[in-house]
């Protein structure tokens, strides 16, 4: 059996890079936000453009493994990525199955779905940091209680 080690934070060295393509990664993410987001709005308006399915199929991809992979922040990039692309496709196959299974599968359903569950991810994702914080704050209180 192996053990897996999270990478828990990087040194300075490693945020700080010299160079012209330091700052890339917020644009990109930025970008395909916009991207994603004009997908699932194509999408759900029913436009006749010749974007709307390569741009929601982006969608489909990209917010649940955006979610996905902000849970997963102790991991490498690599690994990080991948795991959220693998579970971006088993929560659109699963929200597909589930649809299937009861009778209510619709194109504009399956997008919501996928919309839903995936900021439900990631506020669940937000808010760990407060329970956190919340159990230390008991802890601190049950003990003073206590002696």
């Amino acid at each position: 059996m192996q053990t897996i080690r999270l990478k828990t934070s990087s040194t300075a060295g490693e945020r700080a890079r010299p160079g012209p393509g330091r700052d890339l990664g917020p644009l990109f993410a930025g970008a395909a936000t916009a991207v994603a987001g004009t997908g699932a709005l194509l999408a759900l308006i029913d436009s006749g453009s010749s974007l709307r399915g390569p741009l929601a199929l982006f969608f489909l991809l990209a917010a649940p493994a955006a979610a996905i992979g902000a849970a997963l922040r102790g991991l490498d990039p690599p690994a990080r990525a991948l795991t959220a692309l693998a579970g971006a496709v088993a929560l659109d196959m699963l929200v597909a199955q589930g649809m299937l299974a009861t009778h209510h599968w619709s194109w504009r359903g399956g997008i919501v779905a996928v919309a839903a569950i995936s900021i439900l991810l990631l506020l669940l994702v937000l808010l760990r940091p407060v329970e956190r914080i919340l159990e230390r704050m008991s802890r601190r209180t049950g003990k003073a209680r206590s002696s």
